[in-house]
């Protein structure tokens, strides 16, 4: 099954078309309504770029934070406009709805080379809808968009893994074509996937095991070894006997993740030490212990200096790593540590071993940009967390099918 690529409809010709373009500026804000991390919205360039340049006139859709199908202000889309105006140097109009009265004006208004924005597609309950009724007749509307001669481009990696209006039903309103975006991500993954040159290391942090069962099972079989770390890891610790004190504990996971020390072995690395604290704060006192070392009440927020120089040993030493999820609170910098080893080790192993070192979006993406890391240093950093996680796994990505042969 083969991606329909921006590069096909170039060639077809847009040139005074009108392009809607599934874009994922689903950004971090401030309290103020800031962007704080803006990758994703630089992510999308190239695909808007190659279309204003063509000649077509460009709507583009996101959404932004989960209001729920309710018009909430502080979701609204416009510092994202703002952003986008800036970065592509013209200006970029929010219609102050999605595919009402004020999108269809400014749509209908665009002349060659021109670009707008709908307002947050999540504003319509339509968009996230289990009936596929309600959801294809949203997708309509959107469509209806892009009038006769129109096209749909799929550049939102991020959310191809959610079966969405806006994201899979649209693409069978209108000749649909994976953005740039899309089909570098699809392809690099794929390369993780498919053909991972040994030795393999996945790492992997986050919260919760029940969210990476899944690809612990699937990459176990394949990785030369997986390295836990982050809240989950405390989940492991507790089923090799450990008392983790007040850390982070999914109990009713505790067996599950026995019976896959039990089946994996070695394939899995756990922390051989911690960074504690009394309570979750940024200053807090900051401690490293030993595993059975947590003063009583308190919790971890890292892993301590000896796993992070394990885990960095292991990965300079790989030739394909995958990276999911920090290592800890990489937000207080107090308790980066953990996650920072773990990411300048890739750009070292990328640097010195010519290893293929992919961090798989999400918060992983996030703390490379936070602790001022060189994203160059990395083979690729994807913009989709759960979208990379679920093609690694192995699993149907709905927006992808949706633009493919």
């Amino acid at each position: 099954m083969a991606l329909k690529t921006l590069r096909q409809l170039l060639d077809e010709g847009v040139d005074g078309r009108h392009v809607l373009v599934r874009s994922d500026f689903n950004v971090p804000l401030d309290e103020e309504g800031n962007i704080t991390d803006a990758g994703r919205i630089d992510a999308s360039l190239p695909t808007l770029k190659a279309l204003l340049e063509g000649g077509a006139k460009v709507i583009v859709m996101a959404h932004l934070g989960r209001p729920k199908g309710e018009v909430k202000p502080e979701f609204s889309l416009r510092p994202v406009a703002e952003a986008l105006s800036e970065r592509l140097g013209q200006f970029v109009a929010l219609a102050s709805d999605v595919s009402g009265e004020d999108a269809h004006e400014r749509a209908n208004g665009l002349t060659e080379g021109e670009i707008m924005l709908v307002e947050n597609v999540r504003f319509d309950k339509r968009e996230t809808s289990k009936d596929d009724t309600e959801r294809a007749a949203f997708a309509e509307e959107l469509a209806g968009l892009a009038a006769d001669e129109g096209a749909f481009v799929s550049d939102g990696f991020g959310v191809v893994h959610r079966k969405q209006a806006s994201v899979y039903d649209v693409a069978s309103k209108l000749p649909a074509y994976a953005g740039a975006l899309v089909e570098k991500e699809v392809d690099t993954l794929n390369r993780i996937k498919e053909t991972p040159e040994s030795p393999y290391v996945v790492v992997l942090g986050g919260s919760k095991v029940s969210d990476k069962l899944g690809v612990i099972e699937a990459l176990a079989e394949k990785a030369d070894k997986v390295i836990i770390g982050g809240g989950m890891c405390y989940t492991f610790l507790t089923a090799k006997g450990h008392n983790v004190q007040k850390s982070l504990l999914q109990e009713d996971m505790v067996e599950t993740c026995r019976e896959l020390l039990e089946r994996y072995g070695n394939k899995l690395v756990l922390p051989v030490d911690l960074a504690v604290a009394p309570e979750f704060s940024k200053d807090a006192e900051k401690k490293i212990v030993d595993l059975d070392g947590i003063p009583e009440g308190w919790l971890s927020l890292d892993i301590g200096p000896k796993s992070a120089a394990l885990y960095a040993e292991a990965i300079k030493d790989s030739k394909t790593v995958f990276w999911n999820g920090p290592m800890g609170v990489f937000e207080f910098p107090n308790f980066a540590d953990g996650t920072k080893a773990v990411a300048e080790a890739m750009i070292d192993a990328t640097r010195d071993n010519g290893s293929f070192t992919v961090v798989g979006g999400g918060d992983s993406a996030a703390s490379v940009r936070t602790l001022g890391l060189d994203e160059n240093g990395f083979s690729h950093i994807s913009t989709g967390g759960g979208a990379s996680l679920e093609l690694i796994e192995g699993k149907d990505l709905p927006g992808v099918e949706a633009v493919s042969n």
